[in-house]
């Protein structure tokens, strides 16, 4: 609740400072959101976008005009409506005028207005010239009709429209793109004949319903030739939540055997296209790439050249790695967040913004056929007084000549009302004198076919839907054109993996105490043999491939990840980890493993609760890993063990009170995260205080023995020895023997 306001001796008004500060937010994120960033459904324009348009009209800048210096233009728009910088306006200019931003540009350039590879790079704006291209007049044909409402400018000094008469849905056709306080809006550009049809089919069939609209809407049409990859059903999903994303290829031929790209997305530079591939090409990432070129034009405004290493290069898939890696294919996020006619943001659905649109169109054309009404009745009223002082005239030119105040005299003796006897009075004597019945019959003959033509619309909802139906299709016809953007059904791009670019060699990664690691070629080795830093030692090693990727674990359960290729030689001590990734603060790495993506693990805590898990759901490509084995309260991550074969294999695990308990593999749950599920009982309280832990846990495969490791002796159990301590998952396990119930460690032995 707001606190009245307080005012201290000198009659200030005192505000608590949370209660100002928070006004002063909501009241800036309001403006922002209704007076700058979004569009209105109506005219589907900014508020600044709305006064350049009505500025350049006022000036007289259409299409058939000459072009005038844009300063001119920014200046009278700033001068007289935009109550911001010079800046901000003229970029908001220049969007409208760069044909490769909006499909239906509404203003026709000269000079530097920026180009594809760098909107932005556009001339200052005394080097450019303007004027409003015919489509401008969708918007401003009816302006002067009674169908705006006028409101005061920022000084109040003059009136400007509080909203343009669009003829078509400008909002869709154009789209927008803002950046609100906890909002934005995208809204993709479409082809003008398919919304008109569109919306010729919702006056038809009120009924509709989305998907009917998508039959003549199949998906948006940016102004680029570049094809729209996005599935129909997602499209279709898309125009029903008012939400989603858009995705773009550039389109290609071969040439001769070279690639051509003759496309790029919505808004894509081919520089930046060059300068990625070049890049790849570069880190040896690109090895069936000989050249590439741009030999883009005036004749061909892209046309970038890409030569293969040999005409055995499987291009399609080059081209489909391309894609994934490059700006050759795009997502464009769609949010259809618009100001409606209820004066509030929304995010919209296709229907419920073409229905509205509708409604506001039905408004502009029943608001523009009232005035003319309206007019052609106020004339219809005079002529009737110059048909009566054409009846009357010499009396008439007497009273005028005769009377001192003539008009109550010929209201009087004509039976006239104010607005006619004005009328013939402001008429000059020789012009009446001139009157002929013939002239004002025939006016007056036509005037009343418009007006009961126009009643007849006005009282008729079917006749105002034929109307507005006509109009549409008409415009349709004058500013329509063919869609641009080809909706094509493609597979995904897929990146190569960087596997098929990398030698399969044998390699034993090794991981130290400390958290160092490294890769030794070949198998081998023995890696506890190597040297390592004063207080370091050996702590795990796994072999792998070199096109494979080593996983790391932590002590807070969190896995990362490493192409085995990257890391340093095995020659010296390797790096540390923390080098590479970000664990949290406090935490170790305990453990490496790694192999084929398919390959089952199991991964477990010394609180007893494990699960299983494939090497490829342990990848992690960020910095800060990703959590995946939750610990409980005083628990800490056991040493991975790979399970070969999950219908055969048994789970061996051993606590530090010397139980042990045998259950099968298939007994715990296949996840990718979590805590598991609990192996072997132990006490939550004994974990937590570190009286009662497991020592470790293994995957024993069918016929593969175990080794116990208790001080300096051992003791070796084969698979039948392993039977004795089988039990149900979860339970206490068996006693180990006299002498072994100490065990530092477990090892499965083949």
């Amino acid at each position: 609740m707001d606190q009245e306001p307080q005012y201290n001796a000198e009659g200030v008004e005192q505000l608590p400072l949370r209660q100002f500060t928070e006004k002063a937010y909501l009241n800036y994120s309001m403006y922002v959101i209704l007076d700058r960033a979004l569009p209105f459904i109506g005219d589907g324009l900014k508020p600044v976008q709305r006064r350049i348009i009505y500025a350049m009209s006022e000036l007289g800048l259409s299409a058939a005009s000459k072009h005038k210096k844009s300063a001119r233009t920014v200046g009278d728009v700033l001068g007289k409506f935009h109550p911001h910088g010079d800046t901000a306006c003229y970029e908001a200019m220049v969007l409208m005028a760069q044909d490769f931003s909006y499909r239906y540009p509404l203003i026709d350039g000269q000079g530097n207005w920026g180009s594809p590879d760098d909107p932005k790079s556009f001339a200052a704006m005394r080097y450019t010239e303007a004027r409003l291209t015919p489509y401008a007049q969708v918007l401003l044909s009816e302006l002067g009709q009674g169908t705006v409402d006028w409101t005061a400018n920022f000084d109040g000094t003059l009136k400007e429209p509080a909203m343009l008469p669009a003829r078509l849905p400008n909002v869709l056709l154009n789209g927008a793109t803002g950046i609100a306080v906890g909002m934005a809006t995208d809204v993709p550009p479409h082809n003008l004949r398919e919304v008109a049809a569109a919306c010729i089919r919702l006056i038809e069939d009120p009924k509709a319903s989305v998907e009917d609209l998508c039959e003549h809407i199949p998906g948006p049409d940016f102004p680029t030739e570049a094809e729209i990859i996005t599935p129909q059903t997602e499209l279709q999903s898309l125009y029903r939540s008012g939400a989603g994303s858009v995705r773009l290829r550039a389109r290609w031929h071969k040439d001769q055997g070279a690639v051509v790209i003759t496309a790029l997305p919505y808004q894509v530079s081919g520089a930046r296209v060059l300068e990625q591939i070049a890049a790849q090409m570069q880190s040896k990432k690109l090895p069936w790439i000989e050249d590439l070129r741009d030999e883009s034009d005036h004749e061909n405004p892209t046309r970038l050249v890409i030569l293969p290493r040999s005409s055995r290069v499987d291009v399609e898939r080059v081209m489909l790695h391309l894609f994934a890696t490059t700006d050759l294919e795009r997502s464009y996020r769609v949010n259809l967040n618009l100001i409606g006619l209820d004066g509030r943001p929304r995010v919209k659905d296709l229907l419920t913004i073409l229905r509205e649109w509708l409604d506001y169109r039905f408004e502009t054309v029943r608001r523009r056929l009232q005035y003319r009404l309206d007019k052609v009745q106020e004339r219809l009223h005079l002529l009737e007084g110059l048909m009566i002082a054409y009846l009357n005239l010499d009396e008439v030119i007497r009273i005028i000549r005769s009377e001192d105040e003539p008009k109550p005299v010929l209201m009087q003796r004509f039976a006239l009302s104010e607005l006619q006897a004005d009328y013939i009075l402001d008429t000059k004597l020789r012009q009446l004198a001139r009157l002929e019945e013939m002239k004002i019959r025939d006016e007056q003959t036509q005037l009343v076919e418009e007006r009961d033509e126009l009643q007849k619309t006005l009282g008729s909802k079917q006749r105002m839907k034929t109307l507005i139906r006509k109009e549409i299709a008409a415009d349709a016809e004058k500013y329509g054109d063919e869609r641009r953007s080809p909706i094509v059904a493609r597979a995904a791009a897929e990146a190569m993996d960087e596997a098929e670019l990398t030698p399969s060699e044998p390699v034993t990664v090794v991981l130290s105490e400390k958290g160092w690691v490294r890769a030794a070629k070949g198998h081998d080795l023995n890696p506890a043999e190597l040297s390592y830093k004063s207080g370091d030692g050996f702590r795990q090693a796994v072999r792998l491939r070199s096109n494979q990727q080593a996983v790391f674990l932590d002590s807070a359960g969190r896995s990362y990840s490493l192409a085995a290729h990257t890391l340093p030689s095995a020659r010296g001590q390797g790096e540390p980890l923390t080098g590479r990734f970000n664990p949290p603060a406090g935490q170790s790495f305990v453990a490496v493993l790694g192999g084929e993506p398919e390959q089952w693990w199991l991964l477990a805590s010394d609180a007893g609760y494990g699960f299983r898990v494939q090497a490829k759901d342990l990848l992690a490509n960020k910095k800060a890993g990703k959590a995946v084995l939750s610990l409980p309260a005083g628990a800490r991550v056991l040493r991975p063990s790979v399970i070969t074969d999950g219908d055969t294999d048994r789970l061996v695990a051993v606590t530090s009170a010397g139980r042990m308990l045998v259950i099968p593999a298939n007994d715990l749950p296949e996840l990718t995260r979590g805590k598991g599920n609990k192996i072997i009982g132990i006490p939550s309280k004994a974990v937590a205080e570190r009286s009662e832990y497991v020592v470790d846990i293994v995957a024993v495969p069918q016929g593969g023995r175990l080794r116990l490791n208790s001080g300096k002796r051992h003791l070796n159990l084969r698979a039948a020895d392993l039977n004795a301590y089988e039990g149900e998952r979860g339970r206490r396990g068996n006693k180990l023997p006299r002498g072994f119930q100490n065990v530092d460690g477990i090892e499965c032995e083949h």
